[in-house]
């Protein structure tokens, strides 16, 4: 768990390097917060007045969180290939989430799925896709239907998580400049 001090950082540098990407610049966070230092994986969600913009992030931890967090709002600012490039006029009406994730584990049984709790991560075949655990809560989802839906995500039929698909789990510490 990280503190409120380094949530407040991290939004910081979330907010900056979305700013310098809807500029096109080049943005080097920095911080001597060992926290901050250490290997992290995040995902980044941007909301305009309450709609999503944009939503990247990693499931590995390969990289220091802070630079992490920065490349995952560059992305998605600028990467996401459902929605257009973040513009600079758009910068005032945009609200930051952040999801810390801890390492995914293979789900052995779908009763340990807590929904709230843990996000999916489902693969089948060379499809794969994931939710955070603010979804289900966000469109009010049981968890058979947030299975489901991280199905439809991986590209896979509703109910593939039943078929053979694997099935991972993971928490995350979410936090945002609303909280």
């Amino acid at each position: 768990m990280l503190t409120a001090r380094q949530h407040k950082a991290l939004l910081q540098v979330a907010r900056e390097a979305v700013e310098a990407a809807a500029k096109n610049m080049p943005y080097a966070p920095t911080s001597e917060d060992p926290a901050l230092q250490k290997p992290g994986a995040a995902f980044v969600t941007l909301r305009k007045r309450g709609q999503l913009r944009g939503c990247i992030g990693t499931v590995e931890a390969k990289e220091p969180l802070l630079q992490n967090v920065a490349n995952m709002a560059r992305a998605a600012a600028r990467e996401d290939f459902r929605f257009e490039p973040i513009h600079l006029t758009e910068l005032p009406d945009l609200e930051i989430q952040i999801s810390i994730l801890t390492p995914p584990s293979r789900v052995a049984d779908v009763a340990d799925i807590e929904v709230g709790v843990h996000g999916l991560i489902i693969q089948q075949g060379g499809q794969r896709g994931l939710l955070l655990p603010q979804v289900p809560v966000e469109w009010g989802w049981d968890r058979d239907e947030f299975l489901d839906q991280t199905c439809v995500k991986a590209g896979l039929p509703p109910g593939a998580w039943r078929r053979g698909a694997d099935i991972y789990a993971f928490a995350a510490e979410v936090f945002g400049e609303e909280d």
